[in-house]
């Protein structure tokens, strides 16, 4: 079977063609600047050159039409016409309440998708226009969403109620939903395949950390807690997000500042996280890692600020599982930042963590980082949530 698997932003389009049954990317690529001048597709079939066309593109079923006929194409095509695309999964961020797995799109499906756009009004219309394009050029493809929530909906009430009003969660649903829940999912799973045992009988905290950064904590194959709550603003510090604040610092500094609370909000989601520890210095995890390296005072700051927080969180959710048999790093700076791992798993040394520093060096395989000795297994798992996607949208066409 194979599956496009589709990730829809604003103005960008990601996309996957996989095959189900060899779980292999067909090919893959990008569509940039959709409706801004400038706008480019890159394609990438597997084993073959990345390519770059620099070519208009109105809305984003535009962006489709050019992915399908990349996809088709006579030289560089991996299909000989889009009967051979056999279902298209789509990453939906928020699902609410209503959607604790991924579900098939019809109707009743998309008017629920956009009854949650106020939770999520920067991403759940950008994943609708990618769902309507689809439909409108392969309107007899089966198509599944898949909810970035839907993973954390086991969290028991305990965990995602608030301190606030109990009317405002029954009246507007205010509570902890959490996010990058497709890469929890994959990565806690991939974990109990790597350590040899069921994924029923284990403890894992998985650490996603990269530009935006969560913790969830999932104990016999559940989510028990995650670190994201109501938004993708709370939990750990981020590229550019602030993560956990006393709420009362935003009347704080708008009044001393005469701001109003969109920007404030502007400020905690684009201006914090190590971009503003660092006093500008960056956002990009790598930037922030030459600059600790280098004894840059900046990026120490930003550095020791973030890694603390990682593990508080690890610290916290030992207790809410009551102990842990394994903590995995993944995405972006989770993968590539041995130093980060560093930092965080020498100050874990009561659940008897020991680093094998030489794996800890390696980067771009699922390994275990931790010695034979070590209490707690430690592991690094690149997360592939495309794989994911496609592995529910295969399984629930079938």
């Amino acid at each position: 079977m194979k599956i496009l698997v589709i990730n829809c932003g604003s103005s960008s389009l990601k996309f996957q063609l996989i095959d189900s049954e060899s779980e292999k990317v067909l090919a893959k690529g990008l569509c940039e600047r959709i409706a801004i001048d400038g706008s480019m597709i890159t394609y990438q079939p597997a084993g073959g050159e990345k390519e770059k066309t620099v070519t208009p593109m109105a809305d984003h079923t535009e962006a489709i039409r050019l992915v399908l006929d990349a996809l088709t194409n006579e030289k560089t095509g991996v299909v000989k016409d889009l009967s051979e695309i056999d279902a298209v999964g789509h990453r939906v961020v928020h699902g609410g309440e209503r959607f604790s797995e991924s579900v098939v799109v019809d109707d009743d499906v998309i008017k629920a998708i956009e009854d949650c756009s106020d939770l999520a009004p920067l991403h759940n219309p950008a994943n609708l226009i990618g769902i309507h394009a689809c439909r409108k050029l392969m309107p007899n493809v089966p198509m599944v969403v898949v909810f970035d929530t839907a993973f954390h909906q086991t969290m028991p009430q305990e965990a995602y109620l608030y301190g606030l009003p109990y009317e405002y969660y029954e009246k507007y649903k205010v509570r902890r939903y959490g996010f990058h829940g497709t890469s929890h999912s994959y990565v806690s799973k991939k974990a109990a395949e790597l350590l040899g045992k069921k994924y029923e009988d284990l403890k894992i905290i998985v650490c996603h950390l990269g530009n935006g950064a969560s913790v969830s904590a999932v104990k016999n194959g559940k989510c028990v807690d995650t670190s994201m709550g109501l938004t993708p603003l709370e939990g750990l510090i981020m590229g550019t997000r602030s993560g956990d604040i006393d709420p009362a610092i935003i009347e704080y500094i708008a009044n001393k500042e005469n701001k109003s609370i969109e920007e404030m909000l502007t400020v905690l989601n684009k201006k914090s996280g190590v971009l503003g520890l660092s006093n500008n210095l960056s956002s990009d995890f790598r930037d922030i890692e030459n600059g600790y390296l280098a004894g840059d005072e900046n990026a120490v700051r930003a550095m020791n600020t973030f890694c603390y927080r990682v593990l508080k969180y690890i610290g916290a959710y030992v207790a809410v599982m009551n102990g842990v048999d394994a903590i995995c790093f993944t995405a972006g700076v989770g993968e590539n930042g041995p130093i980060i791992r560093n930092i965080v798993c020498e100050n874990l040394g009561y659940l008897g963590i020991e680093l094998d520093q030489e794996a800890n060096n390696k980067r771009g395989e699922d390994i275990v980082i931790t010695t034979p000795e070590s209490r707690t297994k430690v592991c690094v798992i690149p997360t592939n949530e495309e794989l994911a996607i496609a592995r529910e949208t295969a399984r629930l066409v079938k």
